[in-house]
């Protein structure tokens, strides 16, 4: 979380986006799921400072005015919310434990919800994965 005197960036540069197969890779073989609604979550940490997103829109979605509709309103619901997501703190664990985390947002076939919608069901799976993997750690 940014302190009360710095004010919050709400900005989604390339280093907030998972760029690679690997990175993926590395997020499902995490193997923290969370179906929420019409999004299915996937969460790891990853070490550093700030979320990373990733996307898995299928063709099952729709056509691809639909599917690019979709990444634009989890992208933004990403990039409003990221800072209300869950951080791990260090506190003993070990390094990789400590930061952020890389989630991978794969979407069923549904109806175009709000914007505000796609917020809270991101916010509300990564917090749910956070509480899964504090309960791994201890």
């Amino acid at each position: 979380m940014p302190s009360p005197s710095v004010p919050a960036r709400f900005t989604f540069p390339r280093r907030l986006r998972l760029t690679h197969d690997r990175d993926y890779r590395a997020v499902y073989a995490g193997k923290m799921r969370k179906p929420i609604g019409p999004l299915v979550v996937h969460a790891v940490p990853n070490g550093r400072p700030y979320p990373r997103l990733g996307l898995s829109v299928g063709k099952v979605v729709g056509s691809a005015v639909a599917r690019n509709r979709v990444k634009r309103l989890i992208r933004e619901a990403f990039r409003l919310s990221q800072h209300q997501l869950p951080r791990l703190e260090g506190g003993g664990a070990p390094a990789e434990w400590v930061g952020s985390y890389d989630v991978v947002v794969g979407v069923r076939k549904h109806e175009l919800l709000r914007l505000e919608d796609y917020r809270g069901l991101i916010v509300r799976a990564v917090e749910s994965c956070h509480r899964d993997r504090l309960r791994r750690q201890a």
